[in-house]
């Protein structure tokens, strides 16, 4: 009864606003049993909570007030968790201390006579399970964006970079990944190389046959399986994932699956990024689109954000929404070679197979080429030999333009300097836009040219033809806001014309060892869409009828077909351009 007494005597304290660890201190000592200061609140709840015949005024105010400090924003309960665990690791430290200062003698340590290489043969046991190699491995795993693409040659490493970027995760049970092939078999070597990475890197780690899942000692899990159709999607539906990879993206015909995946990324864990990757080889049913979603909107190695491959445009947040014109995210091309993998360019051997495949397929697999497409009009393009970085035009190379014109669809205008030393052509800028009118195009045309001082233009001959309106053609709109034109050749045969003139001017010229033509990298769709133009398989010279985006492609046709010529030397000055003055014609501009 005495102890009782003396605990009633101590929830009146409470009651008073006495401190809970002072008054358990009181209690322990006047009964001799050790009660901390939450067993001691316990017992105040327990007996004067508000169920109870005597309930605390001050319980009532202080869970009132709990209420009032409990974080309601994401932003408050981010900061809370942050607290506590920064509180956690306060007190885990304090402990420690506490029972390293038990332990640590009295006496200085001698240490004179310490055997330090029983240290030095321990460091030597230690395991490196995986070291990436230098250069786009250690970059892919680096990598911040949301979406990276690590492709080119074969035998790169990237398949082993795929399996080892994920396990800086495996520590957190809230990790949920998955990594996808497309179909059961190719997996299986994907399976192997990981059953020998991951037990040795994280003892305990289990995979199951059946689910054909990794889980690991803190609850950490990875799926390795397969997406075969568009409809398996379906099979992911409702699931989150805060890490998804495709291997061999180009093996998959359409970008359905990689978006709808995108869907499937989500976490609830603060401290957890999530993340989209992918492995391949340029080639394969999907080379396109992945070429068009990571390879032609920004030179490799660079972040930019990420476009619709349908639109060509930056996908950001809509106006109404906070973060208005900020992007979703950004993406990023990290290409691969052979030499990158110093244990599979060791003896030369799989060099040496790579080499002995057919051009086309030597060029995707051991180059990493992507400038080049099964069926490709124009395998002889090459990036490394047409593409060059921008730089001044001189005031005194010729300069013109081309034009492919359309609304529904898009308008492509180029632009081209003339290198006498080599009367070579030099595709300096490019514009690609959609939905202008005539009017609309001359005006972004002349804003984009500036104070070039254009010879002559080369547009599209439809755009002079009179469709049953009374009104002026597109061409006499464009003329009429101060571009100048004259027509494109659209006779018989003059498409074949145009594209065997273009082959004439890819070639590299064996004395001087540059092409005919060369592009700025900053004529990015021009640059995307020669390399992977089909032709035709009925066998005929021109390119397939059925490819829709060749617009970029006919504006260059029309103006290697302008026969374009630099001004000579022995002009004496003449044709140079000069500030004077010139009088347009009605029809053609000038």
């Amino acid at each position: 009864m005495e102890k009782a007494a003396l605990v009633e005597e101590a929830m009146d304290y409470l009651e008073e606003g006495h401190s809970s660890r002072k008054t358990a201190e009181w209690l322990t000592s006047k009964t001799g049993d050790r009660i901390s200061h939450q067993g001691l609140i316990l017992i105040w709840k327990a007996h004067r909570g508000p169920k109870s015949d005597n309930p605390s005024k001050r319980l009532k105010q202080l869970a009132k007030d709990n209420r009032k400090r409990k974080p309601k924003t994401k932003e408050e309960k981010t900061l809370a968790t942050a607290k506590r665990k920064q509180s956690d690791a306060k007190r885990r430290l304090t402990i420690a201390k506490k029972q390293l200062a038990e332990l640590q003698p009295n006496e200085e340590l001698d240490t004179a006579n310490l055997d330090f290489s029983v240290i030095e043969s321990e460091k030597q046991k230690q395991e490196v399970v995986f070291a990436p190699n230098e250069g786009p491995q250690t970059e892919f795993l680096a990598a911040s964006e949301r979406e990276v693409l690590y492709g080119g040659a074969a035998g790169g490493g990237k398949s082993f970079g795929l399996l080892a970027d994920p396990m800086r995760y495996f520590s957190n049970p809230n990790f949920n990944g998955l990594i996808l092939r497309r179909t059961n078999d190719e997996l299986r070597e994907l399976i192997w190389k990981s059953q020998e990475l991951y037990p040795r890197a994280f003892q305990g780690a289990k995979w199951a046959e059946k689910k054909s899942q990794w889980t690991f000692p803190s609850g950490a899990k990875l799926w390795l399986t397969y997406l075969e159709r568009d409809q398996d999607v379906l099979r992911y539906q409702g699931q989150a994932f805060s890490y998804v990879a495709f291997d061999e993206l180009t093996q998959y015909p359409t970008p359905f699956a990689w978006n709808y995946m995108r869907s499937r990324l989500r976490t609830t864990d603060p401290t957890l990024p999530i993340y989209m990757r992918a492995t391949t080889n340029p080639g394969g049913s999907g080379h396109g689109w992945v070429k068009r979603t990571f390879i032609d909107p920004a030179p490799a190695n660079s972040k930019f954000v990420a476009k619709d491959i349908e639109t060509g445009e930056d996908m950001v947040y809509p106006d109404s929404h906070e973060k208005a014109g900020e992007p979703l995210f950004y993406r990023r091309f990290i290409p691969a070679s052979l030499k990158d993998n110093p244990y599979l360019m060791d003896g030369g051997q799989y060099e040496a197979n790579l080499l002995s495949l057919p051009e086309m397929q030597r060029r995707q697999l051991l180059e990493g080429d992507w400038a080049v497409a099964d069926g490709a009009a124009f395998s002889e393009f090459r990036s490394k030999v047409h593409v060059i970085e921008p730089y001044e035009i001189p005031t005194d190379w010729r300069r013109f333009r081309s034009c492919d014109y359309g609304y529904s669809s898009y308008s492509a205008v180029h632009w081209f300097a003339i290198d006498p030393s080599y009367n070579t052509l030099v595709c300096y800028r490019e514009l690609y836009l959609s939905k202008h009118t005539g009017r609309d195009l001359a005006r972004a045309v002349l804003e984009a040219e500036g104070s070039d001082r254009v010879d002559y233009g080369v547009l599209d001959s439809s755009c002079w033809h009179q469709r049953g309106q009374l009104g002026p053609s597109i061409a006499e709109e464009m003329i009429s806001q101060g571009t100048r034109w004259r027509p494109s050749d659209r006779t018989n045969g003059a498409r074949v014309a145009g594209k065997n003139r273009l082959h004439e001017v890819l070639k590299v010229d064996e004395d001087t060892g540059l092409p005919g033509i060369q592009f700025f990298n900053t004529c990015r769709q021009i640059i995307a869409d020669l390399p992977v133009i089909p032709s035709d398989p009925r066998g005929s010279d021109d390119i397939d009828p059925r490819y829709a985006s060749d617009h970029a492609y006919d504006s260059v046709r029309y103006a290697v077909m302008s026969r374009p010529k630099a001004f000579s030397p022995f002009d004496m000055g003449h044709g140079v351009p000069q500030s004077v003055w010139r009088p347009a014609d009605a029809t053609f501009g000038y």
